[in-house]
């Protein structure tokens, strides 16, 4: 299941930036202001992610912690379409320029979100290697599934999603499908008690 999710979240990550670029478009064009804006802010997002991510899993990582890291994202997407018009257009009023505006627009609705997405995936090889007692091709597999997961879903979103269910009803569905992947692991016992930063060993 930890495979899974890991796809899963590779997948939506890459999804919810390809959608990005359709909800600043409204209001900032489709520019190479606007794309660039988009790809930092994940970038940036992501890279935090993996730091903060690696941090928390040090402090016994549990499924249940998992799922509520998971969560986080879910409902943020789930309400994204609540918030994410006013905020565009209230700083789409503010008139900060072709690059300013796609750049605040970007890390006030995209960066939260990328940031507890990538959290996953350290988090899920803490505790995968815990419960496998490997190290290398336990992380190798994790990282090739979360690219795998993110190739699939840059190209079923662009391709196809899109043109089916539209931008907003996308990332609702998105939110819910991170709520539903989340809920099994509240009730999972997988956990890891033994601090390997410290023991330098196995569990």
């Amino acid at each position: 299941m930890i495979y899974f999710i890991v796809f899963v979240c590779g997948a939506v990550v890459m999804s919810f930036e390809i959608l990005g670029s359709r909800i600043l478009a409204p209001n900032f064009g489709n520019s190479v202001f606007v794309w660039g804006s988009l790809i930092s802010v994940f970038l940036t997002g992501l890279s935090a992610g993996y730091y903060l991510g690696g941090r928390i899993a040090d402090i016994r990582p549990s499924s249940r912690k998992l799922g509520l890291i998971i969560i986080a994202p879910g409902v943020l997407l789930l309400t994204f379409p609540l918030y994410s018009g006013p905020v565009s257009d209230w700083i789409f009023m503010k008139d900060m320029g072709v690059r300013s505006s796609p750049l605040l627009a970007s890390a006030i609705l995209f960066l939260v979100p990328s940031v507890f997405l990538g959290i996953v995936s350290p988090y899920t090889a803490k505790l995968m290697i815990c419960s496998l007692h490997t190290s290398g091709k336990t992380i190798g597999t994790l990282y090739a599934l979360s690219t795998f997961g993110s190739i699939i879903g840059t190209l079923a979103t662009s391709f196809y999603l899109i043109t089916i269910a539209g931008v907003s009803s996308l990332i609702m569905g998105q939110g819910i499908l991170l709520i539903i992947l989340a809920m099994p692991l509240l009730f999972m016992k997988l956990r890891c008690d033994t601090d390997y930063t410290e023991s330098g060993g196995g569990k």
